[in-house]
């Protein structure tokens, strides 16, 4: 590790750390099984695909930063002059007019989406839902008398961290504590094939699915149901990829009752699955499509609402009426070292090839997976889209009983022990926390991926024997 801190420097750092910092997703107390007097963990540096931690330990990142983030690795010097670069020459302007890295990236953004054609700016994945829901509560209010403004959204799926984010999620142990929430948000049925809620499988499953979604609609009145938010493939509810004739009939369903169709792209965008977006996949057009993480990498803050022209011309269509246009504001929308990071990101995805390696590498890890499932009793299924995958821990194979969640957790610290950062679904679907989960960078090569087996491999052996 270069430039590696002084033991007298890395000290009050840590003391630092532990005295001031909240950090996301830990309990901080004492009693909760944690040594209080264990170092808080400090990554201090990160190349290619790998990351140091203050005491210049070395892990392999198979989670991209955490929360499926550095898409194109660490130390991209290129896109860190890019933000230097703008940043000298203009850091920050309101997005109620424009900049010149922001109007380059809608253009190179758009030029990957066919059918969409706007670009709103914000600065976080929930944010960016948070626009799509406002934009059709507002088309209610405009279009429909604002009865048409109910959002249904999909169980295990997750879109954030905002009380309507959270009105939207599909998590119920991330949900708790937080309400009362927002009304107007309908849950409709998972897809997940390997915990059917009905005796089927197949196309036979996908369309079950799908069809459950019109009876909501049904239920709740067609002339009711404004949106229609989905994840192209469900992140952190288990890595939940779609039967088969699943999209398709969601597409019909949303045409028939004219619903919009927003695509949560935060996790599944700019490459993760092997297409520039998840939905890509499944022939889907939708109106509204919201992402974050890899947009930039993770090397500045960005996230996008991006709608179709038929979306965008519902709020110009009544200048005489002063409370038509969409009434919003995202302060850092404004920041122009996002967009100047995406462009360097998107570049080095096309001139990498990052999307081909994606899939090379995926289909590869899928196939060690599934050898993994084959020596192991413990994983009942695997399954996932380029690099983004998931191996789903169980009891009992015949019975398909999801494995202890401290079990499951057990194995991700055997992992982190070995120097290699795996991630697991954790506190978010009561009873199943079970899924191992995978999102290596796309610059992944075979050694990198063997490596992530191998220790897999290693820790189910000891924690199951």
């Amino acid at each position: 590790m270069d430039g590696k801190l002084r033991d007298n420097d890395i000290s009050h750092v840590v003391e630092a750390d532990r005295a001031h910092v909240w950090h996301h997703l830990i309990q901080h107390a004492p009693w909760s099984g944690t040594d209080p007097k264990a170092d808080p963990r400090i990554i201090v540096e990160g190349r290619g695909m790998r990351v140091w931690d203050q005491k210049g330990k070395e892990h392999l990142d198979g989670v991209s930063g955490g929360v499926w983030t550095v898409n194109v690795g660490y130390g991209r010097e290129r896109i860190a002059n890019a933000v230097r670069d703008q940043l000298i020459k203009l850091p920050y302007f309101a997005g109620s007019a424009g900049s010149i890295p922001g109007a380059l990236f809608s253009e190179k953004l758009i030029s990957k989406m066919p059918g969409m054609s706007r670009v709103y700016y914000t600065n976080s994945g929930s944010e960016a839902n948070e626009k799509a829901f406002k934009m059709v509560r507002q088309i209610a209010h405009k279009r429909y008398g604002g009865k048409k403004h109910k959002i249904l959204y999909r169980d295990r799926d997750y879109h954030g961290t905002t009380i309507a984010c959270l009105s939207a999620g599909g998590q119920d142990q991330r949900n708790a504590q937080y309400g009362p929430y927002t009304p107007g948000f309908v849950r409709v049925p998972h897809c997940l094939e390997y915990r059917a809620q009905w005796d089927l499988e197949g196309e036979e499953y996908g369309i079950a699915a799908a069809n459950a979604i019109e009876e909501v609609i049904l239920a709740e009145g067609p002339d009711t149901i404004g949106a229609l938010c989905l994840e192209p493939v469900t992140a952190g509810g288990g890595v939940i990829t779609p039967p088969e004739g699943y999209w398709p009939r969601v597409q019909e369903i949303c045409r028939k009752y004219d619903i919009l169709l927003h695509i949560d792209e935060v996790v599944c965008g700019i490459g993760r699955t092997g297409t520039w977006f998840g939905y890509q996949h499944y022939g889907v057009e939708p109106d509204f499509v919201t992402m974050a993480k890899g947009v930039a990498s993770g090397y500045a803050a960005i996230a996008c609402c991006v709608t179709n022209e038929r979306v965008f011309d519902m709020f110009k269509d009544d200048t005489t009426d002063p409370m038509n246009y969409f009434r919003d504001i995202s302060t850092f929308g404004g920041c122009t070292a996002g967009p100047a990071a995406a462009l360097e990101n998107m570049a080095i995805i096309e001139e990498e090839d990052l999307l081909g390696n994606t899939v090379a590498m995926g289909d590869y890890m899928l196939d060690q997976l599934r050898a993994l499932k084959d020596k192991h009793a413990v994983i009942g299924d695997v399954r996932g889209k380029g690099l983004f995958l998931g191996a789903e821990l169980v009891a009992d194979r015949a019975t398909k009983e999801p494995m202890d969640e401290k079990r499951v957790q057990a194995v991700v610290a055997d992992c982190m022990a070995q120097g290699v950062i795996i991630g697991a679904t954790n506190r978010s679907i009561p009873g199943f926390n079970n899924t191992l989960c995978y999102s290596p960078a796309l610059i992944a090569t075979k050694d990198d991926i063997n490596h992530l087996i191998s220790a897999t491999d290693a820790a189910l052996t000891r924690v199951f024997g």
